[in-house]
């Protein structure tokens, strides 16, 4: 909506992300919600969206409204035909009965096919079946198809793709057949062989406990052909990637098939996919866009269900079934999920059948479903029509190993997991008389030296090779623990700020980066060396120090002389800088000791001025040194795009003398302002920008100046961390620059200074009792569970000395506690938190103690309902009481990949997760997660889990008041990175209180003299 209609701003959309969250329903012009929200706890949500107004609704994927007694149905339904105008949007209204029509139809024109009954008994073939004494109407037939075709085509728009979509290329289907192997398919037929039975046995007299038996087979059987086909299609899909070019998708519905179609795809080492149930919505459309744009990922291995509509994956050109579903409907939406707008192929589909199983009925079923939807929606009989392969073609597959789940394997075996001998073989005694890395390179350097007198020329021509070579003995050797950290507290936020300056370098860097970053991989840190070097960790200064320098007017860096930028903050070199022309090796030595005496004498205050002053450093190279990188930009791109015609009209053009910006909380677009605030009605995204993608900006962003404003703003935004970067879009404000918009809104972040690391139910216990005996209120305590509603009527009490009342909600309204009631000792307060009610018995924030929604007269809402203010204030406790919900969040924004080695935690946890066990050893060895203690590393192969690769940990630490924080002090760090971080943290604490002690009983030694 917002690239198709610019006219909204940022504000004139709302997405409702929880069942609490109404606060913008009213004033935004579009209101956006999911299906999962409508339920039946979601009484003030659904009560909001009744008593507001609609004048059109939308409702996507309306096949979602098919069940007449499903919550979500019960609840749309008034909304769209209260609305003046309401449209229903699918690709497939009926799944594959005629029943799925009737809601659908219901909700835009009611009665205009009778009642529930009168439409089944007509277009259902609705009879009365009986099970055992109890009857009971089935509707799932079909009747009178042509008449309802008929009576559709007056309600119903249906376009086909043939129609709208000429160019569009074809799909071609084709059935694999295969014989199991015999192995494999033993119990099945064991699970066959009673379904027969039971089939037999079944009569008029039948009762309803023999249905289900019958459904429960069936449902077995599904499952069990799920395990018996796995290695045949395992094998398949190892063949289909010997074809190295070949992007395809492959489609299951058990995890266990989910399960085996990865493990083919990780044991031939090729980068995927998975989308299934567990994924949430947030991280599919990462994955999808992985999948379009990453050549190498080559896999989107995905669940029929949970990824089979809503979402493109034109990349692909294959699509394999791997298993079948219950009805057309969904088997046509997978498909289509590669055959749709964009794609350029045609789209071959696999449909692998397993003689002899459930494959073979479904496929049956499939084809008669789809006659009468065929029929019903297009007036036609259609099939699903799919060539059969050839036999000797696919042969291999009835040859396939047996394939068994992880689950089903016994406990892991001695040469899955690791030994000590092999942990510990790095140790090795002789690498003990072997010369260290770092002895090889002080002798080189002091080589060097030697020869600098009797061969200066030479040295002019090698110090570069020199300094590629010192930064290849820093990426062999690795940082030391200490080092690395660069004194915890110092350094880290620095670091952090110095990877986002240097990751978007200009083209002119120094010959060491480009190395860094062509050859091969580098160490945890080693691709860090230039933000570190101000820590002494830099070792090629000396040599640099041995020749001409130059020192940086930014950040006091010393530069090599030939280097027109400067290495640390990629300052230009100005041409009145001094140069030295000397070679302080001693004043080098000791400053490298001074930093280094400086470093451990600092404590946690400094290190917030330091991280202060880098800041503003930060935003002044980039004030500086943008608008001359921005002029040559635009010059370059002048010259390529701008003919000699092309100047007299660009003149023409519309010239803004500056342009202000709003980010869109919602989507990654950036609204574009004048600089007096006005919206010019027009947004774009970043990354377009820097694929030279100008389409969604009009022909007056084709000026030079106009553009030069726009590619000033990418640089900047692209220089913010994710992390900042949503806190800027969080706050929705309007700014000229990105960098001082996310200074301002760091200001404006509320600076909780505590050394606990979560916010308690006691801490609020404690905050309520205090806020309601301030302001003359009461206390009362709410829990999820309870279905208690508040009415909106005063239920205050007047405190009683000291102590406040309690209200318990215990299902007849407000129960007063005693204030003399004791807690117990020891005892926590019971599930849920106490809420502060003013004098009024209006409730309170949980969060900020303000007054929370008021409700209107008669409306009523359960008291859990009313725990918040907004739904800012809702997100902020969440992230601060609870870790499953700080992780969700920091996993939304920096998506699992440490900031401090740049490594993707998450993508290893994934591939050993889904991986054999047989495979987990050998891909723990080959990361850089291998140097993790034994015990920890065999946790991982035995019971993977997502906490033993990354944590959400707290820039400033929590002994140091960074507890009960905000997002922005919060970072990833993989499992090895944090402990290293962790034992630098334990250091310095230990370091604190010894001075603490020592402070404590130092005392004035004149005392000692007193006689007591």
């Amino acid at each position: 909506m917002e690239k198709w209609i610019p006219e909204l701003s940022p504000d004139d959309i709302s997405i409702i992300q929880n069942k609490t969250d109404t606060g913008r329903i009213s004033t935004s012009k579009v209101t956006i919600l999911g299906y999962g929200l409508l339920t039946s706890d979601a009484q003030t949500l659904v009560d909001t969206l009744y008593r507001q107004n609609f004048k059109v609704v939308v409702i996507d994927e309306s096949h979602y409204m098919k069940s007449r007694n499903a919550t979500r149905t019960k609840i749309l339904l008034p909304i769209v035909q209260k609305a003046l105008r309401a449209i229903l949007l699918t690709g497939t209204p009926a799944l594959g009965r005629p029943e799925e029509l009737f809601m659908q139809i219901e909700a835009l024109f009611p009665r205009r096919f009778g009642t529930w009954s009168e439409y089944a008994k007509k277009y259902c073939n609705a009879r009365v079946r009986f099970f055992g004494k109890r009857t009971q109407w089935d509707c799932r037939g079909a009747s009178n198809l042509d008449e309802l075709h008929q009576l559709l085509s007056e309600i119903m728009i249906r376009r086909l793709k043939n129609d709208v979509l000429t160019q569009l290329p074809p799909k071609v289907r084709q059935r694999i057949p295969f014989d199991l192997p015999q192995a494999a398919a033993k119990n099945l037929n064991t699970i066959f062989a009673e379904w027969e039975k039971l089939m037999r046995n079944l009569n008029s007299d039948a009762t309803e406990s023999h249905f289900s038996q019958v459904m429960n087979l069936i449902t077995r059987m599904y499952k069990e052909t799920a395990i018996a086909k796995a290695g045949a299609v395992k094998d398949y899909i190892k063949m289909m990637l010997a074809n190295d070019k070949l992007k395809f998708l492959v489609f299951a519905h058990h995890l266990s098939m989910l399960q085996a179609c990865t493990e083919a795809v990780i044991e031939n080492k090729v980068r995927y996919i998975r989308i299934d149930g567990s994924v949430p919505s947030a991280e599919r459309i990462h994955l999808v866009n992985q999948f379009q744009k990453d050549p190498d990922t080559r896999v989107a291995i995905l669940s029929i269900q949970a990824a089979g509509q809503g979402l493109t994956f034109t990349a692909a050109t294959h699509v394999v079934f791997a298993e079948l579903y219950w009805d057309p409907g969904h088997i046509k939406q997978a498909e289509d999920r590669a055959h749709r707008i964009g794609q350029c192929s045609s789209v071959n589909i696999h449909f692998l059948i397993a003689k002899g199983t459930m494959d073979t009925l479904m496929w049956a079923m499939l084809n008669r479903k789809a006659k009468v939807t065929g029929s019903t929606l297009n007036g036609k009989k259609e099939k699903m029509q799919a060539e059969e392969g050839d036999k000797e073609k696919w042969d291999f597959l009835s040859f396939a190993e047996t394939w068994t789940p992880n689950e089903s394997l016994e406990d892991p075996r001695n040469e899955l997991l690791f030994t000590h001998f092999e942990k510990e073989r790095q140790h090795d005694i002789r690498s003990f008389f072997s010369p260290k890395s770092s002895t090889e390179k002080k002798r080189k350097i002091f080589s060097g030296n030697e020869s600098l007198p009797n061969d200066s020329g030479s040295s002019e021509v090698t110090k570069e090779e020199d300094a590629e070579k010192s930064n290849e003995n820093l990426d062999s050797t690795g940082i030391s623990d200490e080092d690395a950290i660069c004194h915890g507290s110092t350094c880290e936020r620095e670091a952090k700020r110095a990877r986002s300056v240097s990751g978007s370098t200009a083209v002119n860097s120094s010959k060491k980066k480009k190395k860094s970053l062509t050859g091969k991989k580098a160490s945890l840190f080693s691709d860090k060396n230039n933000e570190l070097s101000p820590c002494g960790l830099n070792t090629s200064s000396k040599s640099t120090a041995l020749n001409k320098v130059w020192h940086c007017g930014v950040c006091t860096y010393t530069n090599d002389e030939l280097l027109p930028y400067c290495e640390m903050c990629n300052s230009p070199q100005s041409s009145n800088v001094e140069r030295d022309c000397e070679s302080p090796t001693s004043q080098t030595e000791e400053d490298v000791s001074e930093d280094s005496r400086r470093n451990e004498e600092s404590t946690v205050c400094n290190a917030e001025d330091r991280r202060d002053s880098f800041g503003e450093m930060v935003t002044q190279q980039f004030v500086e040194s943008s608008k001359e990188e921005t002029v040559e930009i635009e010059s370059e791109e002048s010259e390529k795009k701008c003919g000699e015609g092309d100047v007299d009209r660009s003149d023409l053009l519309p010239v803004y003398d500056g342009l202000m910006f709003c980010a869109s909380r919602n989507t990654d677009r950036i609204h574009l302002y004048t600089k007096d605030g006005e919206p010019l009605n027009h947004n774009f995204i970043p990354l377009d920008i820097k694929l030279d993608n100008w389409e969604d900006l009009p022909e007056a962003f084709q000026h030079k100046r106009n553009r030069s404003l726009i590619l000033r703003f990418v640089k900047e935004w692209s220089h913010l961390t994710a992390m900042k970067q949503k806190i800027v879009r969080k706050s929705g404000q309007i700014f000229c620059s990105p960098i001082h918009a996310a200074e301002e809104s760091s200001k404006k972040q509320s600076v909780v200074s505590s050394t606990k690391r979560y916010v308690t139910r006691e801490d609020v216990a404690a905050a309520s009792l205090s806020k309601a005996s301030s302001s003359g209120g009461s206390v009362r305590l709410i829990s999820k569970e309870s279905g208690v509603c508040l009415k909106n009527e005063n239920t205050s009490t007047e405190p009683s000395g000291h102590s406040t009342k309690l209200l318990s909600e215990n299902g007849k309204g407000g129960a007063v506690l005693q204030p003399e009631q004791p807690e117990g000792e020891g005892s926590s307060l019971p599930k849920g938190y106490l809420q502060a009610l003013d004098s009024q018995g209006n409730p309170l924030c949980l969060s900020c103690q303000q007054p929370t929604t008021r409700l209107d007269p008669g409306c009523q809402a359960r008291a859990w309902d009313t725990r918040f203010c907004s739904h800012a204030c809702q997100e902020d406790f969440s992230i601060r009481s609870s870790q499953s919900y700080l992780r969700t969040k920091v996993f939304e924004i920096e998506r699992g990949v440490c900031q401090f080695c740049n490594q993707n935690a998450q993508e290893l946890y994934l591939s050993i997760r889904d991986a054999p066990k047989s495979q987990r050893k050998k891909l723990l060895e080959s990361s850089w997660m291998s140097c993790l203690p034994l015990g920890q590393l065999n946790e991982i192969i035995t019971n993977p889990m997502e906490g033993q690769f990354w944590q959400a940990d707290h820039i400033k630490p929590v002994y140091s008041g960074g507890g009960q924080c905000s997002l922005e002090n919060l970072q990833t760090l993989c499992t090895v990175c944090h402990r290293k971080r962790t034992a630098q943290q334990a250091k310095e604490r230990s370091q604190l209180k010894r001075r603490s002690l020592a402070t404590k009983y130092g005392c004035d030694i004149t005392k000692f003299f007193v006689k007591m």
